[in-house]
């Protein structure tokens, strides 16, 4: 009768669980911008209640608050508007450079036709590229506005939220209670906060490397650097190449720069993700391979590049979540890198 009942029970959970992924796979229109509002508010809700803290009112302080965000969002706008057309403007020349380039190759080294890349029309093809990129970012610009309607509806309700909490249970249990969730929420805004940090040395950092070697297009490779750099491990090289193919391309035929470049790349990455980062996050926010792993598959193919940059917080908000609720422990332990024996 229990080996009935636990495969009852284990049938339930796995019809659950598809059940829960069908749906975020259909709702993603309205759950995605939710969860980006989500994580956004636990990196807002401190200034908001530093503001509540010295007698400004809470809509008031929220108000500033998104007035500074959306001036953020308004300059990145911008930002890679101009981005965007700079390298329009330009990707005809290194297209051009870069059908030479094949053209060279396949010459000096008889590559057989069915690698005859010189044939192929570059400037129809990433201007192809180019009209996709500007489509996914009008439908981006779209979610950023429900993004910021979901997030001050969070950020009016953050300050009241371990109040209701205590009034709402009796007074033990209402007190854990908040204290559980004011540790995950300090928890998460400290991950969010380090990674925004360390993503934002890392991408100067790129910068520079990229003045330096007098690389086309510095401030676009290291905003992509700035971005990808939530994808660990993939993100990182992911975010290295075009950079060092544009140098590739730009400096041709000396093939130092490119070289130089990709290794001043290699070590920032390697010292900034490798070395720095799991010393400050500290090892109860260290993840699994395998649930990072299984975190980016998971997401990505649920939600796509995005849902990719978010695989990481959320996994470890999860695991954050699980580090603070007795009975989802053992859960915490399984998803950490703990390599103790």
């Amino acid at each position: 009768m229990q080996n009935q009942q636990r495969i009852l029970i284990s049938l339930i959970g796995v019809i659950a669980l598809i059940l829960v992924g069908f749906m975020l796979k259909t709702a993603q229109a309205v759950i995605l911008p939710l969860v980006i509002a989500w994580l956004l508010s636990y990196i807002l809700a401190p200034p908001v209640n530093f503001l509540a803290r010295h007698r400004v009112p809470t809509a008031p302080a929220v108000a500033v608050v998104m007035i500074l965000l959306f001036g953020f969002f308004y300059l990145t706008g911008l930002f890679l508007y101009a981005r965007g057309m700079a390298f329009v403007e330009a990707y005809p020349k290194y297209a051009d450079q870069f059908t030479q380039i094949t053209v060279a190759v396949k010459e000096r080294y008889s590559m057989p036709s069915w690698l005859s890349f010189g044939e192929i029309d570059w400037k129809h093809l990433i201007g192809q590229r180019l009209v996709s990129f500007s489509g996914s970012f009008i439908t981006f610009t779209g979610n950023l506005v429900m993004v910021l309607v979901f997030l001050i509806f969070m950020l009016l309700g953050k300050p009241y939220f371990a109040g209701k909490v205590q009034r709402a249970f009796p007074d033990a249990q209402g007190k854990r209670i908040a204290g559980v969730t004011a540790s995950i929420a300090h928890q998460i805004s400290r991950y969010l906060y380090v990674k925004l940090i360390l993503s934002t040395v890392s991408s100067l950092l790129v910068w520079l490397v990229l003045v330096i070697g007098k690389s086309d297009f510095p401030l676009t490779w290291a905003m992509l650097a700035f971005l990808l750099s939530f994808i660990p491990s993939v993100g990182i090289v992911a975010a290295s190449i075009p950079p060092v193919l544009l140098a590739f391309v730009q400096f041709y035929p000396n093939f130092w720069v490119a070289a130089g470049i990709a290794a001043a790349l290699l070590i920032i990455h390697q010292i900034i993700g490798g070395l720095i980062e799991p010393k400050v996050m500290g090892d109860n926010l260290n993840l699994s391979p395998m649930v990072v792993l299984l975190s980016l598959v998971f997401w990505g193919w649920l939600w796509g590049i995005t849902g990719a940059l978010l695989a990481v917080p959320i996994a470890a908000a999860i695991k954050i979540v699980c580090e603070n609720i007795e009975m989802l422990k053992p859960a915490a332990v399984l998803m950490g890198a703990d390599k103790h024996q």
